[in-house]
């Protein structure tokens, strides 16, 4: 009696775990940023669920999600220019698939892998081919304006190839561009070279501007020479023209030499270690001896 009241207890939990179960087949709950595409014995339904709870639902649906955020896809590919040279590029894909058209997509290509591998991959491959055919030379893929030419080309064309099917491009980034070895070993080559000319040019520059320098100084040091040389040569006109008055004094003032002579005489005596010094009587100039000859 007991056991069976317990089990009576137990009966409507049971209820309800089995309605719960049942009934959580009439609704299905989307996670944010995807969209639930349902399929009933295989055929594929045309309206997708977006993101949330949606009730209700037919219980018999199996549910396959695709997820619509903005995501990228890396690829690398070997593109060859018009000298049949093989240049390897690393491209960065931003797409998004449209909410809107999954149920298209799982009934014409399957999931978001085979959208990648079916859709974007070759288109992408395709469009690198032919964007390489435009470009002369292999070491051109390094010019900024080749580059951004690249990118806007390849992002427009898959854009316009890839919308109908259900994938949004936002853009198409170039990351990595590698040129055929040897092409790298003479680029780098070209570049010491060029190097090695700027240095040479400094210098060049530095040796020119060093030679002007000294030229200068040179020059300046003339200069200086010459103003010294009229400087000299002023100092000695005036003295010149002073020995001149001094003869001119002397040969029209015969007394001026006598005066001249006592004075040095008195200078003379005034000396502690001055010696006796003798004058010539008969001299119609007076000097003192040291002037005079030996045989005076």
């Amino acid at each position: 009696m007991n056991q069976k009241i317990t089990f009576t207890k137990f009966i409507p939990i049971i209820i309800l775990i089995i309605l719960f179960a049942i009934g959580s087949r009439f609704w299905v709950s989307v996670p944010a940023g995807h969209v639930a595409v349902g399929t009933l014995f295989g055929a594929v339904q045309p309206n997708a669920y977006k993101e949330g709870l949606n009730i209700p639902v037919n219980p018999l649906l199996k549910f396959h999600t695709f997820d619509v955020r903005e995501k990228t896809h890396f690829e690398q590919a070997q593109v060859p220019s018009q000298d049949q040279l093989q240049t390897k590029i690393d491209v960065s894909v931003q797409y998004r698939l449209n909410g809107e058209m999954a149920s298209k997509m799982l009934q014409e290509t399957g999931t978001i892998e085979n959208m990648l591998q079916v859709q974007l991959v070759p288109k992408l491959r395709s469009l690198l081919r032919e964007q390489g055919k435009s470009i002369k030379r292999a070491e051109d893929f390094f010019l900024e304006e080749t580059q951004e030419q690249l990118q806007t080309d390849l992002t427009t064309g898959l854009a316009e190839y890839l919308a109908p099917k259900g994938i949004n491009i936002s853009a198409v980034l170039i990351r990595d561009i590698s040129l055929p070895p040897f092409i790298t070993k003479a680029i780098e080559a070209k570049k010491e070279r060029e190097q090695e000319v700027e240095k040479q040019k400094a210098e060049l520059e530095r040796y020119k501007t060093e030679q002007q320098q000294l030229i200068a100084a040179a020059e300046a040091q003339r200069k200086a020479a010459e103003e010294e040389a009229q400087k000299r040569r002023v100092l000695a006109d005036a003295q010149a023209y002073e020995i001149e008055k001094i003869n001119d004094a002397i040969g029209s003032n015969p007394n001026y030499v006598k005066l001249q002579s006592l004075e040095a005489l008195k200078s003379i005596s005034k000396d502690p270690a001055s010696k006796i010094y003798f004058i010539d009587s008969n001299s119609p100039q007076p000097l003192p001896l040291m002037h005079l000859s030996d045989k005076n």
